[in-house]
């Protein structure tokens, strides 16, 4: 009953006009991001932080937007998978394999609204499993002390590599640059300038708002303005819909998919680091192994192999959120861009937040059912308009990028200090990029960094500059454990799951 309650207070904050508007436009806008290649939610939700603040929106309408673009991305990204056979980003990789082998025998519609229905049931029972695990999660977060918290805040560290990740040395540069970042500024507690330089703009450190847009909406103008003119692949892709609807004979026969891709879906999202892609990695293969061991159907069509990696990489969406909202440790690298949303509306994630600001978590909760209903009313009929944004040209979108990096950052601090630091870190992220450094764990060490350092200073006040303390409980004991195998995992089964996730991409090329 508890449960319910506080659902219905969410409902009653998020059931306004104002606030179903914004639902609705984060939707539109998060499809339409998903659907172009390269750009993915969490460039959609960086690019639309500086908007969001510079025109005033309060602390809920600011989520339901972020995460309506958030789950609307996630819808979205099918869609260039399905036409053009490219991902529009890295876990709607795995709906390529069958949704573009169906859209090439002329039932492209009919892919494109079964991921549609696939993505929503997947998306709404994350959301439900969200409500039900996150306060319970917070019960056993609330034993938490300073050591523990900073065990923690190490495994987010460990994780965020992903499951894939195949360095992690360069996972804990990243990690290591980020935490360095939030050193800058005035020591809290000392008055100690830290790597200021003397520079007056450095004294109260770098927004981590700057660094989000800089890295992720900035870095992809450059590498765009690195590789114009070459590879426009558009003209290769499918230009006929055809049938809109999927017959129900093909709806019902994904049913027993759509319910165990749930489950492994969200079980994905929740553990630290390891995200969308990996739920949609794993609900593909069992599904495979399950239903098609031989390999008879499945990459030549089948609407299981599309419904199976949608229902998992929209479950796990919703499922990174649980540790984000509970824990403040964030599931995936969106959730971290999310993350820096709550920290910069000054509300911090974690077992206090259900007690202390109820009406925006539980708002939000309300908020992603009511997304969730909007993006399956919009992605159904209007599919064919969402494909039309494929058609937008690179070069204009691109600039249109800048001009909202440059204008919702200007609007927020009216520093062109501010600007100069953005373009910086736009010049970092894109060669980040080139260099193959993730980009997740800078942000994360921005983000965490100060909390981890007061952390570990209240643990080390607590028992008089003893460093056993960090592993003094059984409880700090495990998540040392966790964040070692969390860290140590992906050299061991990141070369096998990418082998994996190429050889069912050769199978799908040798086949066409």
């Amino acid at each position: 009953m508890e449960f319910l309650s506080s659902l219905g207070v969410g409902f009653d904050a998020a059931l306004t006009f104002s606030n179903l508007g914004i639902a609705l436009i984060g939707a539109f806008l998060g499809t339409m991001m998903g659907a172009l290649p390269g750009l993915g939610p969490a460039n959609g939700v960086a690019i639309l932080i500086p908007i969001a603040f510079s025109i005033g929106l309060g602390p809920l309408p600011s989520l339901i937007l972020m995460t309506s673009v958030y789950y609307g991305a996630m819808y979205g990204g099918r869609i260039s998978s399905i036409l053009l056979n490219i991902p529009g980003d890295e876990p709607a990789m795995m709906t390529c394999l069958d949704g573009y082998p169906m859209a090439r025998k002329g039932m492209a519609g009919e892919a494109l609204s079964l991921s549609g229905i696939a993505s929503f049931i997947g998306a709404i029972f994350a959301t439900i499993g969200l409500a039900l695990l996150a306060p319970q999660l917070v019960k056993i977060a609330l034993l938490f002390g300073p050591a523990e918290y900073f065990a923690l805040f190490t495994i987010a560290f460990a994780t965020l590599g992903g499951i894939s990740s195949t360095n992690q040395a360069k996972a804990a540069f990243a990690a290591a640059v980020g935490l360095a970042i939030a050193m800058i500024g005035v020591d809290t507690q000392t008055g100690v300038q830290r790597f200021t330089f003397g520079e007056v703009h450095l004294f109260d450190g770098i927004d981590f708002l700057i660094a989000i847009v800089g890295l992720f909406a900035l870095s992809e103008v450059f590498i765009f303005l690195e590789h114009r003119g070459s590879g426009d692949h558009k003209e290769q892709g499918i230009t006929s819909i055809g049938r809109v609807l999927a017959p129900w004979s093909m709806i019902r026969s994904c049913i027993p998919t759509f319910g165990r891709s749930t489950v492994i879906g969200f079980l994905a999202g929740v553990l630290p680091g390891a995200g969308a892609s990996l739920g949609s990695f794993l609900s593909y293969s069992v599904e495979k192994q399950i239903v098609d061991p031989t390999g008879k159907t499945f990459g030549k069509g089948d609407p299981r192999g599309v419904a199976a990696p949608e229902v998992g990489n929209n479950a796990a969406a919703g499922g990174a959120l649980v540790p984000m909202l509970a824990l403040g440790v964030p599931g995936s690298g969106t959730t971290a861009v999310l993350l820096a949303v709550l920290l910069s509306l000054n509300i911090t994630p974690g077992p206090l937040l259900f007690s202390q600001n109820p009406d925006v978590v539980w708002g939000l909760i309300a908020a992603l059912f009511i997304a969730n209903v909007m993006l399956l009313i919009l992605n159904i009929p209007l599919v064919g308009l969402f494909s039309r944004v494929l058609l937008v040209p690179v070069h204009i979108l691109m600039p249109l990028v800048a001009m909202v990096s440059f204008v919702g950052i200007y609007g927020i601090s009216g520093s062109s200090f501010d600007l100069i630091l953005m373009v910086i870190f736009g010049v970092v992220g894109w060669l980040f990029r080139k260099l193959d450094i993730p980009l997740v764990p800078v942000i994360l060490g921005i983000l965490l960094g100060n909390e981890m350092e007061v952390n570990l200073r209240r643990a080390m006040t607590l028992s008089d500059g003893d460093w056993l303390t960090l592993v003094g409980s059984p409880l700090s004991i495990t998540l040392w454990a966790l964040a070692i195998i969390g860290f140590v995992a992906p050299m061991i089964f990141g070369r096998k799951v990418k082998r994996a996730i190429a050889e069912e991409s050769d199978e799908i090329a040798v086949g066409d």
